[in-house]
């Protein structure tokens, strides 16, 4: 069965929108924001112990970034996240543009992006 259910936090032009779909046990998201919406980067998470502290979920990702696109940070970031949080396979793809971008809107998109990682593992953590 695929489930599937939609997140956003901000106004245009500096809001941020994930659609979120469960494939099985997997998860597929995409994140959009700014102005323009597109395909810039997509990040491939799987959980595993923490090198670090094996009490603890970590993952690791793999990342393909479209040339001259910057989102592959933020494509990974929130599959790495995403898949120690929720312990599950995680692809992200994100596409998020704004033109003449200062850093107050980047500021902004920033804090809307991370909402909208919030709210979809709030979402994906409550039965």
């Amino acid at each position: 069965m695929i489930r599937r259910f939609h997140v956003q936090a901000g106004q245009w032009p500096h809001g941020v929108e994930a659609e979120v779909i469960l494939c099985g046990d997997d998860l597929s998201v995409y994140i959009g924001g700014g102005q323009t919406y597109h395909i810039g980067a997509t990040a491939l998470a799987v959980p595993r112990k923490s090198l670090a502290d094996a009490e603890s979920t970590s993952a690791s990702a793999s990342v393909l970034c479209v040339v001259g696109h910057k989102e592959d940070e933020l494509a990974r970031k929130a599959a790495l996240k995403l898949a120690a949080w929720l312990q599950r396979t995680v692809n992200v793809t994100v596409g998020m543009h704004m033109d003449r971008a200062t850093p107050a809107d980047i500021q902004i998109l920033s804090e809307n992006y991370e909402k909208v990682l919030v709210e979809i593992k709030t979402k994906l953590a409550s039965p």
